[in-house]
């Protein structure tokens, strides 16, 4: 009987782009060279199985029930060992560098903060920025037992050190300018911590 020497590929990587990864699916909503499908993950994520998931800065780039949604698809995707490893912008950064509150020596200056903050949360296609605390919570409530914080390029895995390769900028002491972390595990019932202020969101960006 024939058998394959090809190895299985068990590790998907969304939101791709021009970077396409060695022994990895990778998938994007457009046709770059060399991907492996044209996938847009808000109709779902067509796997099972997998090992690894990795997407970097592309969280931010959904809508907030279509990040929640895609992660509930990346924990069905995944086997029961599987990990999801996500970068994404970290929300405390931007406040923390793009606002000096109290600190402006001219009104200039407020008006330079007043766009730039608006430039983190709207440029770039950005549709929803997250804080750690944040970020895990909607993991635990997409089925995610455990949420663990990496640091950029650096894992226990091996087959997720170094893959990073989205360009770096200066990390305020003790507070990195991307959130980095690592999900695993299951668990069942949601975050009760999210539903009050997910309802008041809704309700503040909805169309009607």
């Amino acid at each position: 009987m024939f058998c394959s020497s090809k190895p299985k590929k068990d590790r998907l990587h969304v939101g791709c782009g021009p970077v396409v990864l060695d022994g990895w699916i990778n998938i994007d909503n457009q046709p770059y060279p060399g991907i492996d499908k044209v996938l847009d993950v808000r109709d779902g994520l067509p796997y099972k199985d997998l090992r690894f998931i990795f997407a970097e800065h592309f969280l931010e780039h959904l809508s907030y029930d279509d990040g929640t949604s895609f992660l509930r698809n990346c924990r069905a995707a995944l086997g029961d060992d599987g990990v999801l490893r996500l970068s994404t912008p970290s929300l405390d950064w931007v406040w923390m560098t793009q606002y000096h509150l109290g600190q402006w020596q001219s009104d200039a200056e407020a008006v330079r903060d007043a766009f730039w903050m608006n430039k983190a949360f709207r440029g770039w296609g950005h549709q929803f920025l997250y804080n750690y605390p944040a970020l895990t919570e909607v993991l635990h409530d997409a089925g995610f037992a455990n949420v663990e914080r990496q640091e950029y390029g650096v894992s226990r895995h091996p087959e997720l050190h170094d893959l990073e390769r989205h360009e770096k900028y200066l990390d305020v002491p003790e507070l990195p300018h991307i959130i980095i972390v690592e999900a695993f595990g299951r668990r069942s019932g949601g975050a009760e911590v999210l539903r009050e202020w997910e309802a008041d969101y809704r309700t503040a960006v909805s169309s009607k």
